[in-house]
């Protein structure tokens, strides 16, 4: 998110990869061959199976030219050429390509086609220009991407001035406030300050007023005011109002969603654990799901929280609201949480990770990707 002036936000998308100009995008040399449009089908069959494009899997193997008379050329691209290697020297190629080259008699040259997968037509354009390669337009408004609607659009901007009152409401010190808020239902699940030094400790508030959003039902500002343990320790070098707000949100979903129940034929595994008076190593615990009975008195313990029919796994779903650009150490906690959307204020520029110094949004190495703003 973006400050226009005092008091206009704008909400930004951050890309996983940094916006480049379309005839300045990133490039990497490949051999290509002309090839007998008869021989296309075989020779790509080979290819895909010896030297598969795997990281440009957005670039077309084969490029097909119009020529004067209505004949056409065909040319396939062979295998990405060596770092460095642009004077086509036969020792660079994988031996399984020069077997084919020789037995089809192939002749091979050296072009360039575009790294990344284009993000915007724009681009596409450009990319096809060196080689055709493959644009898939959003075929709706993805989570924001283009464009928030009047009314989603205040939302964000009420729990960023929310998190930004967090913010405020500490000891006079320049803190980090986390906000995580169920999208679903337009509901603060958990918040927290930074607790990296002894003075940041929580508040002791067990709801919020607020003008701009319903009282939340199953709110989390300090697990010690609510009734749910905390460390002996409330602050650390490594509690960031991220983690903070990620702890407190999982103490709610355990008392909203304590373990009942006994083994049985129907059981499964849940995922608690529980150690012996022993001291024998953990057991996972397994809960009959048709015999499950929530306490009727669980909404007096715990502040008129409203059960749901089924645990969260983590934050899947979830939003969450910062002051300041999470570090590589939050950002990946998020990622690992699942949280949907991460919107921020304010850049980091010394170890921001979603947008300053590096952008941990997305990656081949996710099982899980979410949204920037």
């Amino acid at each position: 998110m973006k400050m226009m002036n005092k008091s206009e936000w704008e909400i930004v998308y951050i890309p996983d990869k940094p916006p480049i100009p379309p005839n300045q995008q990133p490039t990497v040399s490949v051999y290509a061959s002309v090839i007998d449009p008869k021989l296309a089908n075989t020779l790509v069959r080979k290819l895909n199976q010896i030297a598969p494009l795997e990281n440009l899997r957005h670039v077309k193997r084969v490029r097909k030219k119009c020529l004067e008379g209505g004949k056409t050329l065909l040319a396939v691209i062979l295998c990405v050429a060596c770092v460095g290697n642009d004077d086509g020297q036969l020792d660079s190629m994988p031996n399984d390509i020069l077997e084919l080259i020789n037995s089809y008699q192939l002749s091979y040259f050296i072009t360039k086609v575009c790294k990344y997968a284009a993000s915007s037509k724009e681009e596409w354009e450009e990319q096809c220009k060196l080689w055709p390669t493959s644009y898939h337009p959003p075929t709706s408004n993805i989570d924001g991407i283009t464009g928030f609607s009047e009314e989603d659009s205040q939302a964000v901007l009420n729990f960023m001035k929310f998190a930004i009152d967090l913010a405020k409401s500490g000891n006079g010190q320049v803190v980090n406030a986390a906000v995580i808020v169920d999208p679903s239902t337009k509901q603060v699940i958990a918040s927290a300050c930074d607790q990296v030094h002894f003075w940041n400790t929580p508040t002791n508030k067990t709801s919020v007023e607020t003008s701009f959003f319903e009282q939340p039902e199953a709110f989390i500002s300090d697990p010690v005011a609510n009734g749910v343990e905390s460390p002996s320790c409330s602050w650390h070098p490594l509690r960031h109002a991220a983690i903070v707000a990620i702890e407190y949100s999982a103490a709610r979903d355990r008392r909203l969603f304590p373990v009942v129940g006994h083994i049985g034929d129907n059981s499964i595994q849940v995922n608690s654990v529980q150690s012996s008076a022993t001291g024998s190593p953990a057991k996972r615990q397994k809960t009959d799901l048709k015999n499950v009975k929530y306490d009727e008195k669980l909404d007096c313990h715990t502040n008129g929280f409203h059960s749901e029919s089924v645990r969260p796994y983590l934050c899947t779903g979830y939003d969450i609201y910062l002051i300041w650009e999470p570090c590589t150490m939050c950002a990946m906690t998020l990622v690992h949480q699942r949280i949907r959307r991460i919107f921020y204020a304010l850049p980091n520029g010394n170890a921001g990770a979603l947008g300053s110094v590096h952008r941990l949004q997305d990656g081949p190495w996710f099982t899980f990707s979410h949204l920037v703003y």
